[in-house]
């Protein structure tokens, strides 16, 4: 289903800084709500326990439903459905600013991560249709790199703020003005696009398998730090879980018009950037959430010190991912910059897994908050580049879904194993009569330990499943704005 052209260069550009800005909002609040647990805990009353299904609530729909989302943009017009997501998004927002019970607050997050995955899951695959000429692709693929990238590493920074001087509800209010102003430029900007409708493709059966499983994995998942890797009901969601999307996988197979046309994962650039995503953002979880509470719990500082400690961050993967990265994509290709960031985000982790109980943000943090991210800014819009790389124009819109989808589960993933070795870690030094930030630290480092080895196992899928691709193009033209 290819797009229709836009009219002008100009208008292109910024119907892409709408789709951007757009994912820079989901991304966001995937983050932004971390530094406000604590004052959403005291206001509502939250227990420690409960209080995990704040992001939980959004976490799983969101990444149950992207594949869907993706698969519907492609069978019933891209523009319909990421406005309809994106209204759906920010109505949940205000509705959660506006709880005043757990329950509330709950729903309104189950909404929230619905009418984000609607949003977010065409993305990539309505730039890379806006600008299919490589020289300009590759810039646009950039922004949207940075929006993706800098957009959870600035989480923490705008939550800091937001909570100390506001409260709490302003994390969710701040989507009310950046969701109307979006919607407007998309309406006025996206081009408009039919499907072939959905009896073209709508394969019942296959996306209720998907979608059941995968969002009964998430759930499992993110589930674990509280019964545990070997418990009963882990084990038996997480079969069940298995089991469902093993069942859609054999359905793919033989349906007349599947989901997720097997063409798609046929593709070793395809299949191996999808994979080596979901290790490098499962790392990445790790990092921004494991960072945070390090300050915090360690260092003492406040969110909003906290928040301001992580700006280095976006910095560093604003610059690389909209400067750097289209310069490198167009003159060595997407493998070798793959390479690159993916080696520098292991380095990043390493330096994470020196810090100290007794440390200081000059020494402990800072050069981790350069490296690691240095190393994301390069290896995404490198990732972009493959995971899209052989998608046709009608498949772009699942293909995209398919990209997102292995970036939430890699880092639902990511995060529970992650969490899992730092509370064995933390527990037995607590044991051994260590001191509490000692215990923390010792936890935060063997979690930055394993950030590395999935950095690294990322790494080995790159070299041997990933083909070189280099991007014929000339020079990219500025970004007309």
């Amino acid at each position: 289903m290819p797009t229709a052209p836009v009219r002008s260069l100009r208008s292109r550009w910024l119907a892409v800084i709408a789709l951007a800005a757009a994912q820079l909002m989901i991304v966001l609040d995937q983050n932004i709500v971390n530094i406000a647990l604590p004052a959403i805990r005291e206001d509502l009353a939250f227990s420690q326990a409960n209080l995990v299904w704040t992001v939980n609530a959004y976490v799983i729909p969101f990444g149950g439903l992207l594949l869907l989302a993706g698969r519907l943009g492609d069978l019933v017009g891209r523009k319909q459905v990421f406005l309809t997501g994106l209204a759906l998004f920010t109505a949940a927002s205000v509705a959660a600013a506006l709880a005043d019970t757990q329950a509330f607050l709950l729903g309104a997050r189950f909404v929230q991560g619905i009418g984000g995955a609607v949003t977010a899951a065409g993305l990539l695959g309505m730039i890379v249709t806006i600008f299919p000429e490589p020289q300009h692709q590759v810039r646009a693929i950039g922004v949207y790199g940075f929006a993706s990238a800098g957009g959870g590493a600035a989480g923490s920074v705008v939550g800091g703020v937001l909570t100390e001087t506001l409260g709490w509800e302003w994390v969710f209010y701040v989507n009310l003005p950046l969701g109307l102003i979006v919607a407007a430029l998309a309406w006025r900007l996206l081009p408009a696009d039919r499907g072939p409708g959905l009896r073209a493709g709508a394969d019942v059966l296959g996306a209720a398998l998907v979608t059941g499983g995968l969002m009964l994995a998430v759930y499992t998942l993110v589930e674990t730090e509280r019964h545990g890797w070997t418990s009963a009901r882990t084990i038996g969601l997480g079969t069940l879980a298995v089991l469902l999307l093993a069942a859609f996988a054999v359905r793919q197979a033989k349906a007349a018009a599947p989901l997720i046309p097997p063409r798609i994962l046929r593709s070793r650039n395809v299949s191996g950037a999808n994979l080596a995503q979901a290790l490098m953002v499962g790392s990445a979880f790790g990092f921004m959430f494991f960072t945070v509470l390090y300050l915090q719990q360690v260092l003492g500082f406040d969110p909003l010190a906290a928040g301001l400690a992580f700006l280095p961050a976006p910095v560093v993967i604003a610059v690389v991912s909209m400067a750097l990265a289209p310069r490198l994509l167009t003159r060595f290709g997407a493998r070798p910059m793959l390479l690159t960031g993916l080696a520098l985000m292991a380095a990043g982790f390493l330096l994470f897994a020196q810090m100290r109980a007794d440390g200081n943000f000059a020494a402990d943090v800072l050069p981790g908050m350069v490296t690691a991210p240095l190393g994301f800014g390069l290896a995404m819009p490198a990732l972009m580049t493959l995971g899209m790389a052989d998608s046709r124009p009608e498949d772009a819109g699942v293909t995209s879904g398919l990209f997102n989808t292995a970036q939430q589960v890699g880092g639902a993933v990511g995060l529970a194993v992650v969490s899992t070795v730092v509370s064995a870690r933390s527990g037995a030094l607590l044991d051994r009569g260590a001191s509490t930030a000692e215990a923390l630290t010792g936890g935060y480092r063997a979690g930055y330990l394993v950030g590395t080895a999935f950095a690294l196992t990322a790494l080995v899928i790159a070299i041997t499943v990933v083909k070189a691709r280099r991007t014929e193009a000339a020079p990219a033209e500025p970004v007309p704005v």
